[in-house]
Parts: C-alpha cells; structure tokens; sequence
C-alpha cells in the first residue's frame, strides 16, 4: 500500500482511534564526545531522556546516524569501546556506519561490531561483489513494521583513504531505488539511516539528493555534516531530520502511523543539559572508561634513539626532523601528494626514549584535523612564495614533505615534487591542517580551493605513524627547504 507522508497534522475519530505513535530518537556524530563537557551532560544524561520517551511511548526506537569514532583522546585510545558499550545499555537499535568508523583498519572495527548489541548498517558498502554490512533492519514495535535501511556517504572512499579503499562504494541512488519497493512490501514506515549530510559532497548524493531522487522513503534520519535542524525538511514527501554534534541534542520525531498512512506530530531537538540526573549504570560505565582512558594516555606507542626536535626556537627558524615527521605521517594517512604545515602548531620536542600518547598531544595540542587540498601547480607557487616572506621566529614557518625547493634572495626556484619539477598546469593534492587550509598564518593562497577535512585528529595520524616506523634511530632533518643567504 502506498504511503504518503502528510505535514500537516490531521485527526479525525477514525484515525485517532487506530493510530499508532511511533517515536524515533536519533543522535549522529558523536565523535568520542560521551563525557559530560561544559553545559552538556554526555551519553548518561541522554540515556536519562531516552529511558523518559520510552516509559512515556513504548513505541520508541533509538538511532545513531554515524560517525562513533574519533574525537576524544580517552575514546580513541580504547577503539571507542566505552562509546558502544554505553549504547549497548541505552538500548540503541540501529546505527549507520559514517566515514569515521573506516579511521582504523577492518579487525577494530570488526571488534566494535562484535562488542555492539547492535547492528552496523550500510546497504551501499559492498566487498567481493557482495554487501559488506547488513543492509537493513525491520522492527516491529507496537504493532508498526519498521524498516531501517542505512546508507553512508560515497564520499567515504576519499575522506578515508588508508581503510575504505579496501571497499566498493555503490552509487547510493541505484542502490535505493533497487531496495526501497522491497521495502516496502514489508514495512509500514521505512527509515533511512543516512551517514550524508545535507552539504555538498564530493562524490555521490547527499541526504537532500538521495530524498529527492528516490520515493517511498518516509524519513531520513542523517549525520555527517553535523547539520542542527530545529525543524524537519521536507524533501519529496521525505521527511530529514538530524541532531547536530557530539551528543549536544537527542532529536525526537513523533510520528502517527494508520491504515499505511504516516502522518507527522513533532519534532524537537532535546538539549542534553548536564543539570539531567545521568543514569547509573551509563555515568558509572562511563567513568571507569574514563579512567582506564587517561591512563592510556601514558601507553608507549613508539620508540625513539633519538631526539625528535620541535623546540619552539629551533623548529620556528628551520627545518627539523620532528617537522618533517609529522608531515611525512599526513601524506602517509591522505595519500596526497605534498605536506605543509606551520612550526606554530609544533609546541613541544620529543626526547629520545619511549614515546607515549601523552607525548604527541604535547606536541600537537591543538585538536586539529587533516586536510586534503587540489591545488594547481601555479597556485602552489604561490604558497611557496610566501613562505619565502617569512622570517625566522614566526610560526608560520613551514615545514613540508613530498616537496624540496631552494629560497635564495627572497626567490623561490628549484621546485621538485616527489623528484620531479613541478607542473604548472597539474594539479595536486596538499595535504594540511584545517587551520591552514582556512587561510591561518597567512597562508590565504591555500582557502578557498576545494577540499575536504578529513577529520582525522593530525595527533592521532601521528600517533599511528610513530607506531608504524619505531623504532625511530634515524631521521632526515633538512634537505627540503634549502635557504640560501
């Protein structure tokens, strides 16, 4: 039976004595952000709400839109294990697989899928010819079947280079279109569980695209671009909705479903303030989790014979081993072509011995994020060219990888990328950090061409490099910026 999705709220006696209310809680975009922080009271505190909604509705699911991964340091080092085990108690239904669950290779994110009591969704994804992940559920709650098919940004095989390219990204639409009329056949409601966004994307459609290309999706429940929305959109007889960041607001869609008709009742993003009561077993979780975290902190993940030098008056005058590390860590991650970044954000050395976690955050503390740039040739030039303004003691001093070029008398020549002179008219991939690649430090010539962030933390890139080359005896510390007075 046909479906339609009707905006406006219509009762009459017939309806309101057969309609099932169905509610959907969502949140997206977590990001490791699962303690409470600032006026936000964290995963305890959304479980306090999401425990409410149910005793108030029986008829209630609970969605995560994607992107578990990768934000908090005490997260991170414990492969988001305390992010999904206080999911495993909150009941959570369904969540989608985002861009950031591929930031490690497939046996961590195999281990989170087995920890989960819940299941990893995405009907796009697919390896050796067949789908990679479960495609979709169907719940029945309350009497309403309830489908809930997930689907994530093709985008994902760019932003994570290093682990999704182990995958095959299938077009999104064709996809759908494929899999909703089966769908629908079985369900009264369909939900599409979408890690897409509504911004534009790189490659394939986002949330908005995929609604207006494809009927018979009755709800978008989306993450990825971090979009807050105070409101549904409605797109297509589609409504989309998200619920921002980092578990700041749990969304809440009331929906009325008879005689295969859903009609729309409310929406409401759910500020999750730290003034709500947490619930025990969450907070209680939560916080040995956090504890083992910081102690993960002094975990060795490497070793060096050597000192690596970030000395705040030796790495903003030259180039430095430490420089070219971290630099040679974002090609690594990216597969770009070319690194740059500014001595400014290098605050610390590291000295020769045991390297831990705590170590790299001293030395990058600023929680920025990789980012991959297409720039010409040309345009690079140009960037070069300014970092041959830049006097010694500034933190815009560069320190590069992939790339060697000469600064004689306030000229730029010499340019080689990867060993070969570079190509004006070529373009290449750059890779930085967010704060650069917005135009920071003056580096104005590297905004406003296009790229994407990766949202790779630049100190846990680090962190895997180190891992990945200890023990460190030796390191090259000049050669790729050679100035001549």
């Amino acid at each position: 039976m046909k479906k339609f999705l009707l905006i406006a709220l219509i009762v009459t006696l017939s309806i309101f004595a057969l309609a099932q209310r169905l509610t959907i809680l969502h949140i997206n975009d977590t990001h490791g952000h699962i303690w409470p922080e600032g006026e936000f009271g964290g995963f305890a505190a959304i479980a306090t709400l999401v425990n409410q909604a149910r005793m108030s509705n029986p008829n209630t699911i609970f969605l995560h839109a994607g992107d578990i991964n990768t934000g908090v340091p005490e997260s991170d080092l414990q492969d988001a294990a305390p992010d999904i085990v206080a999911l495993n108690l909150m009941k959570l239904d369904a969540v989608t697989l985002g861009n950031h669950e591929f930031d490690n290779d497939a046996n961590v994110l195999a281990k989170q899928m087995n920890i989960a009591a819940f299941p990893f969704l995405s009907a796009n994804i697919y390896k050796d010819g067949k789908p990679a992940f479960t495609q979709y559920i169907i719940k029945e709650v309350g009497g309403i079947k309830v489908a809930i098919v997930g689907f994530t940004a093709q985008e994902s095989e760019i932003l994570e280079y290093l682990y999704a390219k182990d995958y095959e990204w299938k077009e999104i639409v064709e996809v759908a279109k494929e899999l909703i009329p089966q769908l629908e056949a079985q369900a009264d409601i369909i939900v599409a569980l979408t890690h897409m966004g509504s911004n534009p994307v790189i490659v394939g459609p986002n949330s908005w695209e995929l609604a207006a290309a494809v009927d018979g999706i009755d709800v978008i429940v989306d993450g990825h671009s971090h979009t807050f929305y105070e409101r549904p959109e409605v797109i297509n007889g589609t409504l989309i909705v998200s619920a921002g960041e980092w578990g700041k607001y749990l969304g809440k869609l009331d929906l009325d479903v008879v005689n295969g008709t859903i009609t729309f009742v409310s929406f409401r993003p759910i500020k999750v303030e730290n003034s709500i009561t947490p619930d025990f077993a969450v907070a209680t979780v939560l916080d040995y989790f956090k504890k083992a975290g910081g102690e993960a902190l002094n975990v060795v993940v490497g070793e060096t014979t050597i000192k690596l030098e970030g000395d705040r008056n030796v790495v903003r005058a030259r180039d430095t081993n430490l420089g070219y590390l971290i630099c040679d860590a974002m090609i690594w991650k990216s597969g770009a072509d070319i690194a740059i970044s500014n001595s400014g954000g290098i605050r610390a050395s590291i000295a020769a011995g045991p390297i831990t976690y705590r170590d790299i955050l001293t030395v990058l503390p600023f929680g920025n994020s990789l980012y991959v740039i297409e720039i010409s040739g040309a345009d690079f030039m140009k960037v070069l060219e300014f970092t041959a303004t830049i006097a010694a003691g500034q933190g815009a001093m560069p320190q590069v990888s992939g790339v060697s070029y000469t600064i004689e008398n306030g000229t730029v020549k010499d340019v080689l990328v990867n060993g070969e002179p570079i190509v004006m008219d070529k373009i290449y991939k750059v890779a930085t950090n967010n704060y650069l690649a917005s135009g920071g430090d003056g580096y104005t010539t590297l905004a406003n061409h296009p790229g994407y962030d990766t949202g790779f933390v630049l100190a846990d890139v680090v962190v895997e490099y180190v891992s990945k080359i200890s023990p460190i005896t030796s390191y090259q510390e000049s050669g790729r910026i050679n100035r001549v007075k």
